[in-house]
């Protein structure tokens, strides 16, 4: 049987996926939200 525990204890990540992890979170790209905000502020003359 499988032990969990010791398996989990054993598990570290590859460094693709860790620096995979660093460049998407230190990119500043702008998802749907952000460009439907732009927008309304744009049409309201609103500025951030």
């Amino acid at each position: 049987m499988i032990d969990f525990d010791e398996e989990l204890k054993q598990f570290s990540p590859s460094l693709g996926v860790s620096q995979a992890e660093e460049d998407i979170l230190s990119s500043d790209l702008k998802d749907i939200s952000d460009i439907v905000l732009q927008m309304t502020e744009d049409l309201r003359g609103v500025t951030r």
